[in-house]
């Protein structure tokens, strides 16, 4: 068969491929079936739940202790890894014009306190203390956008308990940029601090738990033992029911405006967003871990939040959309059941409330009875009394302070992070030879794609691949490819095959990825008066002209909140956006490795942009990829989404997918291209491409240079720097590709 028989025998379709129907967007479809497989993802991880648990309820002793793994791993995903510092007593806060004591009754004095929690981080708040006997030990939690001193009222000055207030970081926007650069944004302080802590093994919610159990730690420090107590309203609830199920030293917990199946969560403001939750825990395990001690939920009160803050004047629009919503009351009652099912052996220990259940009913549940009855005749007292108690006026500043502890604290964190990496993975690294080097890397490898990027099983269903023939050029035939991988996810692309390929001839092939909200026909698009040219240059057809097999696969990084979505569904199940797409490129190299025309030893990755960080987090899992080549991504890529001390940092930026968990402490760039290692790797860097600047780029890119320099394979790694913006440049890779890959056809 000629050349000229062969490309007719492929003019309808591929050998061994059905016919594709055309699709008018078969990158919205690709988005749209992903969300269906992980909405079922989402709904099956709650069955799946039990394989993390092994409860022993024998006794209340034995089941602590049975528990105290899945603590231990709640504890971690909510990024309480650093040492909390002990209190020992409450610092009054206050100067010659705002003294500490807000307030004094018969009953009770109210002042402004704070406590160390993390090095340059404390708690601040109110501090009720009463007059007579201490009855019990509570911190009561405000919601989010509630400060301590709006909560104040009569009832809790008149209680007869200890009470501490803390402040929240709050919803509002005001303190949410930097004003070095003048960059301002409408992002949550929530999120501006989840921004910050997240890629860092750190979370917002972790934060605010140092600083409830810190005072769970003074509590303890007290001579006489009292009952402790932790209530919460709204965020304030979400965090008692998380402090509950941490430390049990706390005896009861109340929750208000919180609580019900969390399977929505990817719907939820980005602040509440933890990596795994929902793959251990729903509402139901976390009540479970305060069981047998109380809990007390009261259905009502909800936070009405419907977005992020709208951006005022000179504020950028950057926020992640949320919401929180009420669950119904059947909802409620079902995840409490399903709580009460978790651990049959105790009795009465939790209870559902609503609006209208009385305090003493409440009260009741949550304290022994005479501490209840005591806390009950002492507020009662106090309505009957009608002894006042006005809100005092609010500390100024005392948000932002709070902010600023944080991100100053975070920003540290970008230092210590790089030497947790160097000790935890570069000093392990045998040097001594390539195959040590390799049998090693294979776990580090195994550990980076279940634990950090997230693994789904490998396609399991039929490949069913499909194609057809698209266009032509002098050159090239390009076809059109889809193939199934699990069920409703499929991978698309298109396959560029060189009019002078021979009958039975094999040749290298070069996958071509391209960049955000990119699609396969922008990596061949020649018009030069089109964006798509601009960055491309049509590297891809340019490759196949040459000679390559050339397959242009779409990754799902297309549609604005529709995949970031995806990101938000995933991240709840300990997976990432790259889960699926390397599942998608799994089933990519195992269709090219069957076809007759392709070498199965030399298929080449190359991507820009966000197809850049396709060349870190692909090959470095997929060692079917023989080399990759990053192009206007490769970064120090931990500081740029992290930092805030430059403008191109995505703290400031509408990319709110792009942080994933605890990379700082594990996989930076240089890490990721040490897994591509021994293989071939490549970076093409712009002087004038605004994703970083050439000191960082250089300096993560040198930690791989002296690997392979270490491994004696330093002529296998290079950097090609052009004088140019965010583009493909096309020069030193295309050299690259051809060394490694060998004549492009004979």
């Amino acid at each position: 068969m000629n050349s000229l028989s062969l490309l007719a025998a492929l003019a309808m379709q591929l050998p061994g491929t059905a016919p594709l129907e055309p699709n008018a967007d078969f990158s919205a479809t690709m988005v749209a079936g992903i969300d269906r497989f992980l909405l079922r993802e989402i709904e099956t991880a709650k069955g799946k739940r039990a394989s993390f648990w092994n409860r022993d309820l024998s006794s209340p002793e034995a089941y602590e202790k049975s528990v105290e793994p899945n603590r231990k791993r709640l504890k971690e995903i909510l990024g309480m890894a650093d040492e909390r510092l002990p209190v020992t007593a409450l610092e009054l806060v206050g100067d010659t014009q705002t003294p500490s004591l807000l307030l004094e009754t018969a009953a009770a004095t109210v002042q402004r306190v704070r406590w160390q929690v993390l090095d340059g981080v404390h708690g601040e708040g109110l501090l009720i203390q009463p007059k007579g006997p201490v009855l019990a030990r509570i911190v009561y939690l405000p919601d989010a956008d509630t400060t301590p001193e709006k909560l104040l009222d009569a009832t809790l000055a008149y209680a007869g308990a200890q009470i501490v207030i803390p402040m929240l970081i709050s919803r509002d926007s005001t303190y949410s940029g930097s004003d070095r650069l003048g960059l301002h944004t409408n992002v949550p302080h929530r999120e501006w601090i989840y921004r910050q802590s997240y890629i860092l093994g750190r979370h917002i919610i972790g934060y605010e738990l140092h600083k409830v159990l810190g005072l769970v730690d003074w509590f303890a420090a007290q001579p006489e033992k009292l009952p402790v107590c932790v209530a919460g309203l709204g965020e304030g609830g979400m965090l008692a029911i998380h402090a509950g199920a941490l430390d049990a030293r706390i005896d009861s917990v109340y929750v208000w405006g919180h609580f019900g199946p969390r399977e929505g969560l990817w719907q939820e403001p980005l602040y509440r967003n933890v990596f795994g939750l929902l793959r251990e825990f729903g509402e139901a395990e976390l009540a479970s871990l305060i069981a047998p001690r109380r809990l007390a939920v009261q259905h009502a009160g909800f936070p009405n939040v419907t977005g992020p803050p709208i951006a005022l004047k000179g504020q950028r629009e950057v926020a992640a959309p949320g919401v929180i919503t009420m669950p119904s009351a059947e909802a409620v009652q079902s995840e409490m059941q399903r709580a009460r099912d978790l651990v049959p052996a105790f009795k009465d220990w939790a209870q559902v409330f609503d609006k209208k259940s009385s305090t003493r009913d409440i009260v009741s549940h949550l304290f022994p009875g005479e501490t209840a009855g005591s806390m009950l005749k002492a507020m009662a007292a106090a309505r009957q009394e009608k002894q006042p108690v006005n809100a005092p006026p609010e500390r100024p500043m005392a948000q932002r302070d709070q902010v600023r502890e944080l991100g100053q604290f975070t920003q540290r964190l970008l230092v210590t992070t790089e030497a947790q990496r160097k000790a935890e993975f570069w000093k392990k690294l045998p040097l001594t030879s390539v195959a040590d080097f390799e049998k090693h890397t294979a776990t580090e490898r195994e550990r980076f794609w279940t634990e950090v990027i997230g693994r789904f099983p490998d396609p399991d269903v039929p490949m069913n691949p499909r194609s057809r023939v698209l266009k032509e050029t002098e050159k090239v035939v390009i076809h059109e490819v889809t193939l199934d991988v699990w069920q409703d996810v499929f991978a698309w692309g298109w396959l560029a095959l060189p009019k002078d390929l021979k009958p039975g001839e094999k040749r290298p092939a070069v996958v071509c990825q391209h960049g955000l909200e990119g699609l396969p026909e922008h990596c061949f698009e020649t018009d030069q008066t089109v964006r798509a040219w601009n960055a491309y240059k049509a590297f891809a057809l340019r490759l196949a002209e040459q000679g390559y097999i050339v397959f242009a696969p779409h990754n799902p990084y297309r549609g604005m909140h529709a995949f970031r979505s995806l990101q938000r569904k995933l991240n709840p199940l300990g997976k990432t956006l790259y889960s699926v797409i390397n599942g998608q490129h799994q089933r990519i190299l195992e269709w090219l490795q069957a076809q007759t025309f392709v070498q199965v030893d030399k298929i080449a990755f190359y991507g820009l942009s966000y197809g850049g960080k396709s060349a870190m987090r692909t090959p470095a899992v997929l060692p079917g990829y023989c080399l990759s080549i990053c192009s206007g991504d490769f970064n120090e890529w931990v500081r740029k989404c992290a930092t805030t001390d430059e403008r191109f940092s995505y703290v400031f930026t509408h990319e709110y997918e792009i942080w994933e968990w605890n990379l700082g402490g594990t996989f930076n760039y240089a890490e990721m291209g040490a897994l591509i290692a021994p293989r071939p790797f490549m970076v093409e860097r712009g002087h004038k491409d605004g994703v970083g600047v050439d000191e960082w780029v250089n300096y993560e890119y040198a930690k791989i240079r002296q690997l392979y320099n270490q491994l004696g394979i330093m002529d296998r790694t290079t950097i090609e720097h052009f004088d140019g913006p965010h583009t493909i440049n096309g020069i030193g890779t295309f050299e690259f590709l051809n060394r490694w890959l060998g004549p492009s056809k004979p």
